[in-house]
């Protein structure tokens, strides 16, 4: 979920339309590590993946375990940190810990924006943080409120968003399409550009937490998404990034992610599906190199799509939605066009 313009065109898939990728090669080490810092958040979003709010199994890692795993992952070459969750700003002392680390670590944070304010906004600044992803979820309150379940939290959004943009913090948006918002599509885009967003990420449904229950409602077509994505013009001064064909990058070759109870899973999309270990138990790098892991970084795969070999490096597209709708990692992702085969992508598994 990074912007083009921001970031290298291996980073999660999003290069523009006309790049050529070039893979590096097998890597020792991860260059990125997403962390879901916590399940608490203060929406109640359809759209969660994370089944937030929820009563945990256990404890969330505390700040000095979350301190020490960051150490860790430092030390093991680790330079860019993608903080989520939840809402990362719930968190007791979330802060300061990117403040800690805004010195040796590129930082992101995807957050819902609603507890950004000038004050805030400014003290990201000051940290440095490199890029703050905000979910708005529709062009409207009556649309995006629906979605997250609480009142009054476009507007606040909305307000979150345009503090970040005034303190002169790269800000984008990211939208999940789905039946509820897919008519909001270009007003979206035209919000953004409003507020000074010069980014907008318009992303897939996952097959996770509260949207996997929900998937026969929200969910929609192939065809019906990809008339939805070519009937977009955006405005001038906004890029667009998206996880479809042909720029649905099977990243798993070079991330890695950590939930909020420790458990390394590789990827956030993969949460449900694996688990690696805990790094409060064993040194990161160990979880990295688990059998599973390197099997999902080779990108031995059933099928890969060409043009998104050539622009993206990808091998199949995304193991999570592969591994939700076929039960094998190494199948293709049905939201690939070239790769569908016909599955019919309203009707989710019922076994996954």
């Amino acid at each position: 979920m990074v912007s083009i313009g921001s970031t290298p065109p291996f980073l999660d898939g999003y290069a523009g339309a006309g790049a050529t990728f070039s893979s590096p090669g097998p890597l020792e080490r991860p260059v990125k590590t997403t962390l879901v810092i916590t399940k608490q958040c203060n929406l109640a979003c359809r759209l969660c993946y994370g089944d937030c709010n929820e009563q945990a199994p256990r404890a969330e890692l505390s700040m000095p375990e979350w301190r020490k795993a960051i150490d860790d992952l430092a030390a093991n070459g680790v330079i860019w940190l993608y903080i989520e969750g939840g809402e990362p700003f719930v968190r007791e002392g979330f802060v300061d810990l990117l403040a800690e680390n805004a010195r040796r670590m590129f930082l992101m944070v995807r957050t819902n924006a609603t507890l950004i304010d000038q004050s805030l906004a400014r003290r990201l600044k000051e940290i440095d943080v490199g890029i703050v992803l905000v979910d708005v979820w529709g062009a409207t309150a009556q649309t995006h409120d629906a979605l997250t379940g609480i009142p009054g939290s476009f507007g606040r959004s909305v307000r979150g968003i345009r503090n970040l943009v005034e303190a002169g913090i790269e800000t984008q948006m990211l939208f999940i399409l789905n039946r509820v918002n897919v008519h909001e599509l270009q007003p979206y885009a035209q919000l953004a550009a409003s507020l000074g967003v010069r980014t907008i990420g318009i992303l897939r449904l996952y097959p996770l937490g509260r949207v996997k229950r929900e998937w026969s409602v929200l969910s929609l077509s192939l065809n019906e998404m990809t008339r939805a994505l070519d009937g977009l013009t955006a405005p001038s001064s906004v890029r667009v990034m998206q996880s479809w064909h042909p720029r649905n990058a099977n990243c798993c070759w070079q991330m890695s992610a950590i939930d909020p109870f420790g458990q390394s899973i590789g990827c956030a999309y993969l949460r449900e599906y694996v688990d690696f270990g805990n790094v409060t138990q064993m040194p990161f790098i160990e979880t990295w190199n688990h059998p599973l892991a390197k099997q999902l970084r080779a990108g031995h795969v059933e099928r890969s799509c060409k043009p998104c070999a050539s622009t993206q490096g990808s091998h199949g597209g995304c193991r999570s939605t592969a591994y939700a709708f076929h039960g094998r990692f190494d199948a293709p992702d049905p939201f690939d066009l070239e790769l569908n085969d016909g599955v019919d992508l309203t009707a989710l598994p019922r076994s996954r």
